[in-house]
């Protein structure tokens, strides 16, 4: 959505009128003499009218308050007052002044869609909306009123009564370069990604300098896959403006995605040039760093991410994975615990604890985390797998059947889980039954019979296992 803080200048009045160059001399004259002599209430008004549209509004609001003492009784002088005092983020005097408008003119529909504004930026939802009401039944077709209620159901989640809205805004007036872009975001949000491209496609027609809008436009490319597209997106968002951190980010991911590493950490290193302390940009910048096989880059990247956010449990996952990549188990289950201690719920965490205690040797503990795997997703066959194997390593014959029976369950076409359950079945002397597994991993595998060749080299002639190397 756009921002609202400020009101459009369309809000506050009467335009300024097309000066002469010798009234726009005598005016700037004015003005740098300090404007004490200026008491005519036409030319204060153009006076705040200026100051308000160059976002001077403390001295907008000096000559507002000079115009109230001359016409204490002008709605629009306290309208004028209210908006200024918005746009100075002070709410709750803003409101006061539109009530004062209201009590003095009580079917000002514009005063009505400030106040909406007003207590939108407090957070009344409830009492924005209703005053937005006030407004439409006083002027059912009025833009901006309806346009500002759409806004609040936005925010309210309520897209499908806020798209409704943006529909009725643009059969008034099908140029309405808000409203295409709101009913972008609501399609966005909506789920209706084409729509939104078209909508937000519409409004760049009507407004393309507005980076907001060509940012948007990329993250609706880049969530249904179009990366190159939303990379264009991102493009002319910075062209417009450089600065624009979120934009240099979401390039470099949509780089990522289309496996331009370099181009990614180009644009992370950018994007954190205008905001040094972005965790996520840290974060992705040592991802790429990682799939580059760079692994002291990366640690260097999630440790910094550390140093800000130390409950950041996913780069304590990087930290491990670059460990471990390097060799160095003990430090790399050092970070996965912390890791799961931090996210207990997440599965891969615990997988990554058990794998580190394997290569380590520490089998119960490893057990221990691949049961905890089990629990947190029972429907994933690898798991399974290398829990039924391990207790097998263990001696834990009948539980690590079990396991491996509930992998070729979850994957029948798993060929090493017959070869393991084969391997338990021979060393509890049950050849029959053992070679009814290497039968099935064979036939699914042919491969494992060298594997077979080199771990039961006496078997292979064995009457049992024999016939299997026939086939």
């Amino acid at each position: 959505m756009p921002d609202y803080n400020k009101n459009n200048e369309d809000d506050i009045g009467p335009k300024l009128n097309r000066r002469s160059e010798e009234d726009v001399r005598r005016f700037r004259e004015s003005l740098r003499n300090g404007g004490k002599d200026i008491n005519n209430p036409e030319a204060l008004e153009e006076i705040i009218q200026f100051y308000f549209e160059h976002d001077k509004f403390d001295d907008a609001l000096t000559y507002a308050e000079r115009l109230l003492s001359f016409e204490p009784f002008s709605a629009d002088a306290w309208q004028r007052k209210g908006m200024i005092l918005n746009n100075l983020f002070r709410y709750n005097d803003a409101l006061e002044c539109f009530d004062k408008a209201l009590s003095l003119n009580p079917n000002d529909t514009e005063a009505y869609i400030n106040k909406g504004i007003t207590l939108d930026n407090l957070n009344k939802i409830a009492e924005s909306m209703a005053s937005f009401d006030k407004a439409l039944e006083l002027d059912p077709s009025h833009e901006d009123a309806l346009l500002h209620k759409g806004i609040t159901l936005e925010k309210l989640e309520r897209f499908v009564e806020a798209e409704s809205i943006f529909h009725h805004v643009l059969q008034i007036n099908p140029e309405h370069t808000d409203a295409w872009y709101e009913l972008g975001y609501c399609y966005d949000y909506l789920d209706k990604p084409a729509e939104s491209i078209r909508c937000y496609n519409e409004h760049l027609n009507r407004d393309p300098f507005n980076y907001n809008a060509w940012y948007n436009k990329g993250i609706v490319h880049n969530r249904i896959g179009q990366f190159t597209k939303a990379i264009e997106s991102y493009e002319y968002a910075i062209v417009i403006k450089e600065n624009f951190a979120p934009a240099w980010f979401n390039m470099g991911n949509a780089h990522a995605n289309l496996g331009r590493l370099q181009d990614a950490i180009r644009c992370f290193k950018t994007s954190l040039t205008y905001e040094p302390k972005d965790i996520s940009a840290l974060h992705n910048l040592g991802n790429a760093y990682e799939e580059l096989n760079d692994f002291n880059e990366a640690l260097s990247c999630y440790s910094s991410v550390i140093e800000i956010d130390d409950t950041h449990h996913e780069s304590y996952f990087g930290i491990g994975c670059c460990h471990d990549a390097l060799g160095r188990t003990e430090q790399a289950y050092i970070a996965y615990k912390k890791a799961v201690d931090i996210h207990p719920e997440y599965a891969e965490y615990w997988y990554a604890c058990g794998d580190a205690l394997y290569n380590l040797g520490r089998i119960n503990e490893c057990i221990e985390c691949y049961l905890k795997v089990v629990e947190l997703d029972p429907k994933d066959s690898e798991i399974w797998f290398d829990l039924g194997d391990t207790l097998g390593e263990r001696g834990s014959h009948y539980k690590a059947l079990d396991a491996l029976r509930e992998c070729i369950k979850l994957d029948p076409k798993f060929a090493p889980a017959y070869f393991s359950r084969g391997k338990i079945l021979i060393s509890m002397n049950l050849m029959e039954d053992a070679s009814k597994e290497f039968s099935k991993a064979f036939d699914l595998a042919p491969e494992l019979k060298k594997e077979f060749e080199q771990m039961f080299p006496i078997l292979v002639t064995h009457r049992l296992f024999a016939r299997l190397f026939e086939k």
